[in-house]
């Protein structure tokens, strides 16, 4: 029975790459084959683990592996986050320096791909030195302010210039720091316009991540027009600025003061080499 379970399982994923489908779910494989067991299809479908030809993303939910990532034994998560968060039903985009990746600012290429979406919390996943790192918002993600990128299988939402940005700032621990963000920054800034930015995107993202990066474009990164155009649609959109240090968590006693982006300067800044 398991033999046969294993053949029929592997007939199935066959068939879902034929139509272009790199991914699928138990409640899948239970509504295609209802005449095999749930341990049967457990038995079937660890052993095509074992072989590498599947890869469990998240309970419940398989990625397949094609031919040329064989030799990897996993598939990116490029390929499938799309789907799988269409499975879960969150709404979702790709964020942080794998955003600023597809928006073409070079760094380093990582094995992390950071991904936000809404509540409840997912747990994070590591499968084979491959990590996706879940972030968790209250808010309505703006759709608005994600585009739709081309992939392999399909496409998958990525954050705008504009909210990478931001984000980078907002998240800045996750990537290492703000001399982090802002080595990413320096790049990404070609192709960010500020000029687009509506109510939705002040609605969206916090004050205070709005404060630091307008200090930083102004004071670091030699980007005093964007940092006007940032400042002028802040004010617009009726951010209320108050004072804030620039890094979170360290002392500002005795720090100078911007006063037009409220920023108590406690953290030296210094930018990498791409």
């Amino acid at each position: 029975m398991t033999k046969k379970s294993n053949h029929s399982i592997s007939e199935m994923i066959f068939d879902l790459q034929k139509k272009g489908r790199m991914t699928f779910s138990n409640e899948e494989v239970k509504k295609q084959l209802p005449s095999h067991t749930t341990r049967a299809i457990e038995l079937a479908l660890n052993r095509l683990i074992a072989q590498q030809k599947i890869v469990p993303v998240l309970k419940g939910f398989y990625a397949i592996i094609p031919v040329e990532y064989a030799s990897w034994a996993m598939v990116p998560p490029t390929m499938y986050l799309d789907a799988l968060m269409r499975h879960l039903k969150r709404p979702y985009y790709l964020a942080l320096l794998s955003a600023a990746e597809f928006h073409g600012a070079a760094h380093q290429r990582s094995q992390q791909y950071s991904v936000i979406t809404v509540l409840p919390s997912l747990r994070d996943t590591n499968k084979r030195n491959i990590k996706i790192n879940f972030t968790s918002t209250r808010k309505e993600i703006p759709q608005n302010w994600l585009k739709s990128f081309k992939t392999q299988t399909g496409y998958i939402q990525v954050s705008k210039p504009e909210l990478t940005a931001v984000d980078l700032i907002t998240f800045q621990k996750e990537i290492g720091g703000l001399n982090r963000a802002c080595t990413v920054l320096s790049e990404l800034m070609e192709v960010v316009k500020f000029g687009k930015l509506d109510k939705t995107f002040f609605d969206y993202v916090p004050t205070a991540s709005i404060q630091r990066l307008g200090y930083l474009l102004e004071n670091e990164l030699e980007q005093p027009k964007q940092a006007d155009i940032l400042y002028s649609k802040a004010k617009t959109h009726g951010c209320k600025f108050q004072k804030i240090p620039l890094k979170s968590g360290k002392t500002a006693t005795d720090c100078e003061i911007d006063s037009k982006w409220k920023i108590v300067v406690n953290e030296y800044i210094e930018i990498d080499d791409l």
